[in-house]
């Protein structure tokens, strides 16, 4: 294994590369267009968090017979009833005793009867509005709150024959990287007992990992598909900023977030994708691409330092073997602090119940919405400018691979203020970039376009 290791100086808005132009770094893959078949590639290997990319936590065949369906008869909260806050939401614990969905549907919700996503049983965070069933936004503000229609991301898989089965929990409003929620309780991890599920799509990712739920539709606006995914090692894709809609989705900062699909293979999780995006699913592909190496988290222009990791050299010599070429490679540092934008929308979008009705807010979310109202406008103006030039970034690489998070995984009860930034550190800048992220458990790919994550996660896969 050798992977090139060339000098660079992170520049806002750029990156120099020292005896190296681009031309000639990329030029060998333009000579090798064909994918490896699959099944190439060497022996599993597991990186130093504990946690495998390439553990297989289900059924792989997405149309075949899946053992691990759950039957909506067993459920027993219906359509209409409703979970006092502070009790335990959900099924029985029999059923559900990771607490991963706030709602499940006695009489299943149904669209279409063939498609694409046929029978698949889905669950759909309880952030995007179902018509006629409630949706809380993990909030005990909107404990009673009913939609009278879909989002469009909801109706585009029921027109695909997907079956929702229930409303995910989360973090209250999404705004967490944990899985607590003080009003429909702690979304418990399958894969790591006491533990984490991460945050904040935090009971989809526990569901598939459990075998409840064939699929979910989640939204990531720091970390909150990807995140999860790693921690209860399953599949999740944050995509493109912009590439799908989010109308009918609460939104937390309109500038970051993203609706997303999650499984527990990339191949499930590109045919929901397919289905949202209206694209066909992309052949498998690493073959020819340049890979970058992220050793340590981008820069985000706060002033903290950042996180460094060397897990993802323990991909390099399967990337390799897949065709790709590995190079160190790094982002760009942000110019400005970028959170004082994400701050200022956040306060936007909570403008109808915050300051007004604070007290029903948790005590974890409350001070991020008072430093929210603090919030100048010449620092959203900084940090809009800084996001708008880190956006015109070309990168240099075809695609980046990264661990999702490089510290040890928190306990449930861990503080969130105190772990969030160092847990997520890895993740949130491809929110601030408007790229596609997909977490493959604790593994990352990065790139500029869904496209090209999805066919770099299917040939991983394939091996």
């Amino acid at each position: 294994m050798r992977v090139r290791e060339h000098a660079r100086r992170a520049r806002c808005g750029w990156l120099h590369v020292r005896g190296c132009r681009q031309g000639d770094r990329l030029s060998d893959r333009r000579e090798r267009s064909s994918p490896r078949e699959p099944g190439a590639g060497g022996g599993l290997r597991r990186n130093p968090s504990g946690i495998d990319a390439r553990r297989d936590i289900g059924p792989r065949d997405s149309r075949g017979e899946d053992r691990s369906r759950v039957h909506c008869t067993h459920s027993v909260v219906s359509r209409g009833s409703r979970v006092s806050p502070g009790e335990t939401p959900g099924p029985a614990a029999a059923v559900d005793p990771f607490n991963a969905a706030i709602t499940w549907l006695a009489e299943p919700l149904r669209g279409a009867t063939d498609g694409p996503l046929a029978g698949r049983t889905l669950l759909v965070k309880d952030l995007i509005d179902t018509a006629g069933i409630r949706t809380t936004y993990g909030s005990r503000i909107y404990a009673d709150h009913v939609p009278d229609r879909h989002a469009t991301v909801v109706q585009r898989v029921l027109d695909a024959g997907a079956v929702v089965v229930g409303k995910g929990n989360l973090p209250e409003f999404a705004w967490s990287v944990l899985g607590t929620n003080p009003w429909y309780g702690t979304v418990h991890n399958p894969l790591h007992p006491g533990k984490t599920t991460g945050g904040s799509s935090s009971g989809n990712a526990a569901a598939l990992a459990a075998g409840l739920v064939d699929l979910g539709l989640g939204t990531d606006t720091g970390c909150s598909i990807r995140l999860p995914s790693a921690a209860c090692g399953t599949v999740g894709l944050k995509s493109r900023w912009g590439l799908l809609p989010l109308d009918g989705i609460f939104p937390l900062s309109p500038s970051f977030d993203t609706v997303g699909p999650m499984g527990r293979t990339v191949e499930d999780v590109a045919l929901l994708w397919s289905v949202l995006s209206g694209r066909a699913v992309p052949e498998p592909r690493l073959d020819g691409l340049t890979v970058g190496l992220l050793r340590r988290a981008p820069d985000l222009g706060d002033g903290r330092p950042t996180e460094k990791s060397d897990n993802a050299e323990a991909w390099v010599a399967d990337l390799e073997q897949l065709g790709a070429h590995v190079i160190e490679s790094a982002i760009p540092a942000a110019c400005a602090d970028t959170w004082p934008l994400f701050l200022h929308e956040a306060a936007w979008s909570h403008r109808a119940t915050f300051p007004s009705r604070a007290d029903e807010y948790a005590g974890t979310i409350r001070p991020k919405l008072e430093a929210a109202q603090r919030v100048t406008a010449d620092a959203v103006v900084v940090a809009r400018t800084a996001i708008d030039t880190w956006r015109a970034y070309e990168p240099e690489v075809d695609l980046y691979v990264s661990p999702c998070f490089a510290v040890d995984l928190p306990t449930e009860d861990a503080d969130e203020l105190e772990v969030r930034l160092p847990f997520s550190s890895f993740l949130r800048w491809v929110n601030l970039i408007g790229w596609a992220g997909l977490a493959v458990g604790n593994m990352q790919f990065v790139a500029p376009d869904d496209h090209t994550v999805l066919a770099a996660g299917l040939a991983w896969e394939c091996r």
